[in-house]
């Protein structure tokens, strides 16, 4: 369907609160949050952290309350600011890492109530978010920040066509099409934001058949000439100690891509030669994680907490994991570090919501376009939730991950540049 059309179509149809009303009622047809067994391996463990990180946000946004119940934690003299757009990153945030577990077929029978309660919920806070007529539409276009967010929410959608696209009604498609198209007033900073405009457009290409292909071009040759080697990429012209790779940049880099080839837009080479570029960084990524999970804490955003892995995790999810790193010791391994960053006390404040910090709570680490929201990037460290748990990478034994190996006297083969 065109975009004039498909858009009209929400100008003709549902408007205000009817579009809600389409979608199942939060706490009716989705029942009371199912109760939870009691973990008893790493599948049911990382399920477990991760409702519990998703639940405060999904539960209010469902209701059409995430503004009225989110608190707003920022640095100080930066509160007032990112009110205006927090919500906005805590939803698409929270989705983008969601999304994958949402959209598995064939859940086991202890997960499916769950999901589908989680799902329903998802719906119901997008629809939410994008009805001009919601005590919760959110600001998609004013300032530079939802960009953004936008992104991340556009990064969901792709992870999870059927149950967070297909299933909503027409008419919020649409008020989700607008939502995502008013975006582009904002001109994003050259940098990896390049990246949040074209999955913007990725996705609109994917779900309405019009997507910017100039956007979406820009920011892959940009890229192209930002890559550094040895599988790592800068951010802009200049390279960054940071773990922006994986927060943004080579996961939005692949699924862009990868968007564009199934579309017949892009050459496959491409694709290619990105993911051999993963398969080394996903390497890397393994041997920065220490014998006890904790990682080197350098570079920006580290209250994004175990999110800094959001790469590796993803090329778990698609099976890009670089030959001799098997699945369960990258499970092994990420296990450590959600327990390291998810554990301490602090992290989440007394009704539930996450705190400022990567190891408790620890303002201090917050930069001044951090705040609560912000922090549900950690989500992406679950991606691999999205497989089967015949999977291999949920079946296999654990398995010591390579820092454990190296310091406790085992033998390892060699590492070495692409």
């Amino acid at each position: 369907m065109k975009r004039r059309s498909f858009v009209g179509q929400a100008a003709a149809g549902l408007s205000g609160l009817a579009a809600l009303a389409t979608l199942p009622a939060a706490g009716h047809d989705l029942g009371a949050a199912p109760a939870a067994p009691r973990p008893t391996t790493d599948r049911a463990s990382w399920l477990s952290t991760l409702l519990r990180i998703a639940d405060p946000v999904l539960a209010a946004a469902a209701l059409g309350q995430l503004k009225a119940t989110m608190p707003v934690e920022a640095a100080p003299g930066q509160q007032e600011g990112r009110r205006a757009v927090t919500h906005l990153e805590a939803l698409g945030r929270t989705l983008a890492g969601l999304a994958p577990w949402l959209e598995l077929k064939d859940v086991p029978a202890d997960e499916a109530a769950r999901q589908q309660r989680a799902a329903g919920q998802a719906r119901q806070a997008i629809a939410h978010s994008v009805n001009p007529q919601s005590p919760d539409f959110l600001n998609f276009n004013l300032g530079g920040q939802p960009v953004v967010d936008a992104a991340f929410l556009a990064h969901a959608l792709l992870r999870a066509p059927t149950q967070l696209w297909g299933k909503l009604p027409a008419a919020t498609q649409a008020q989700l099409v607008q939502a995502l198209q008013s975006t582009r007033v904002i001109k994003p900073v050259y940098s990896n934001w390049l990246l949040f405009s074209a999955i913007i457009e990725a996705a609109l290409l994917k779900f309405t058949g019009s997507g910017d292909l100039m956007r979406m071009d820009y920011a892959i040759r940009e890229h192209q000439t930002w890559y550094k080697g040895d599988g790592t990429y800068g951010d802009g012209p200049d390279f960054h100690w940071d773990y922006y790779n994986s927060y943004v940049i080579q996961p939005m880099l692949l699924d862009v891509v990868g968007t564009l080839v199934a579309a017949g837009k892009e050459r496959p080479e491409l694709l290619e030669t990105l993911r051999a570029r993963a398969r080394r960084y996903a390497a890397v990524q393994e041997r920065l994680i220490g014998p006890d999970g904790s990682f080197a804490a350098f570079g920006r955003s580290l209250a994004y907490r175990c999110g800094a892995f959001q790469h590796l995790a993803q090329c778990s999810l698609q099976g890009l994991l670089p030959e001799g790193l098997g699945p369960g010791q990258v499970r092994s391994a990420l296990t450590a570090v959600i327990r390291r960053t998810m554990e301490p006390k602090g992290t989440f404040d007394a009704q539930g919501w996450l705190q400022i910090g990567l190891c408790g709570h620890q303002p201090g680490i917050g930069e001044g376009y951090i705040s609560t929201g912000s922090l549900y990037l950690c989500t992406t460290a679950f991606l691999p939730l999205g497989l089967a748990p015949s999977h291999t990478f949920w079946s296999s034994p654990p398995q010591d991950w390579t820092a454990r190996q190296i310091w406790s006297g085992q033998d390892v083969k060699l590492d070495h540049a692409m």
